[in-house]
């Protein structure tokens, strides 16, 4: 479980900094590098919004922990 949490961690981080890229300096590093809706930038996205959704299991680890 803890190498899911690491990689889904890790592709949070990248969409974060995409979104920060975006909002900032109006680049899309994802479009530029993969294509503008491409079948793989899409793949990134959703594999991006699936991590950002997993994330929210942190909340309760967090909880519990303490």
């Amino acid at each position: 479980m803890k190498t899911l949490d690491y990689i889904l961690l890790t592709l949070v981080i990248i969409g974060a900094i995409n979104w920060g890229l975006i909002g900032f300096l109006q680049f899309d590093l994802v479009r530029v590098l993969f294509g503008d809706m491409s079948l793989l930038s899409r793949i990134i996205y959703a594999a991006v919004g699936i991590g950002g959704l997993y994330a929210i299991s942190y909340y309760g680890r967090i909880r519990s922990q303490s």
